[in-house]
């Protein structure tokens, strides 16, 4: 039996939960579900986004499933992040069938570092304005390249690309860069090509030559960004799944927020939490089942019958949901 934290969190995460658990459950596997809240809404509540009683739900859970948080974003799955280590954030850009993607031909996979940098939340106010601190370490760089390398080696990627900017940030994305190259030749051996690229660089090559791209790794914030903006090369945010990886747990989250916007319509796009689902699977070593998920997803993405707005559908989440899951039935 798995156990399984779920906490489907603020707007729109509620909807897209209810439907990946709706699919999840026609496949036959053995999850426990405990339910947790977390969020603006459990804030408005409990004066607090995050209960130590939610963490140690996911300290004691094989995995989570997290839908969406909305202001409290920060203070919710940032402290997950942090409180479990979760150092590696997986987030694969990757063209779909029947999305309006930019380019028809893309897959690879962003590495972000997941503990530190700018996101540490480390501000202060000053007589000028206000300043934020940027950590980066030479042991948290060497375990999310490391993982990178790792991660192209086990799936039969050939390249890494190192992302920074060491040319401005010369001793913290400078220690990145040298810490890249360093665990770079570990992996000649595999021949795993290594090259590196400036942020600002690494932005407009996602326009111009996306398809050169393989697996990157990167600090933070860049990886943040730069994973959204390959969602708007495949088409959606809500097609874009993640994984938070550490050595003792994984929670697998769509990239997309909460939409306050959207919630309660129906409307939510389900794609990007189904595939955190999974990814989900395969982190659990039931890479059978998550190839049934995934196939099913395709299906009903490729048929183009059930889709939602965003995707030129007229469908409802649970509409698009119950399509796939006929496909696992079937």
């Amino acid at each position: 039996m798995y156990k399984i934290a779920v906490i489907p969190g603020d707007g729109i995460g509620k909807e897209v939960m209810e439907a990946t658990l709706h699919v999840l459950n026609r496949l036959n596997l053995n999850f426990e579900y405990n339910f947790a809240d977390a969020g603006d809404e459990y804030a408005e509540i409990h004066g607090e986004p995050l209960a130590q009683e939610t963490i140690d739900l996911v300290k004691n859970s094989d995995a989570c499933l997290f839908g969406a948080a909305g202001e409290t974003a920060a203070d919710v799955i940032i402290r997950l992040r942090q409180e479990m280590d979760f150092f590696a954030n997986l987030r694969p850009v990757k063209t779909l069938p029947g999305t309006n993607a930019l380019f028809d031909n893309l897959d690879f996979m962003i590495v972000r570092e997941n503990t530190e940098g700018l996101y540490i939340g480390q501000e202060k106010y000053t007589d000028e304005g206000a300043i934020a601190k940027r950590v980066i370490t030479r042991a948290a760089s060497e375990r999310i390249c490391k993982y990178a390398f790792e991660y192209a080696k086990d799936n039969n990627r050939k390249k890494v690309t190192g992302v920074h900017k060491a040319n401005v940030l010369k001793k913290t994305d400078g220690l990145f860069k040298e810490v890249f190259y360093e665990v770079a030749k570990e992996y000649e051996k595999y021949g795993i090509e290594a090259e590196d690229f400036y942020v600002d660089a690494t932005a407009m090559y996602f326009l111009t030559k996306p398809q050169t791209f393989d697996v990157i790794v990167t600090t933070n914030l860049f990886g943040d960004i730069l994973s959204d903006e390959g969602a708007g090369l495949v088409g959606s945010l809500g097609l874009i799944p993640s994984a938070n990886i550490g050595e003792k747990g994984g929670l697998f989250e769509p990239i997309h927020g909460s939409a306050p916007y959207l919630a309660g319509k129906g409307l939510a796009n389900p794609t990007a939490m189904l595939l955190s689902a999974v990814m989900m699977l395969n982190y659990l070593g039931e890479k059978e089942y998550a190839d049934i998920l995934d196939e099913a997803i395709l299906e009903v993405l490729t048929e183009q019958k059930y889709l939602t707005k965003d995707l030129g559908g007229t469908s409802s989440t649970m509409e698009m949901a119950e399509a796939i899951a006929k496909k696992i039935k079937s």
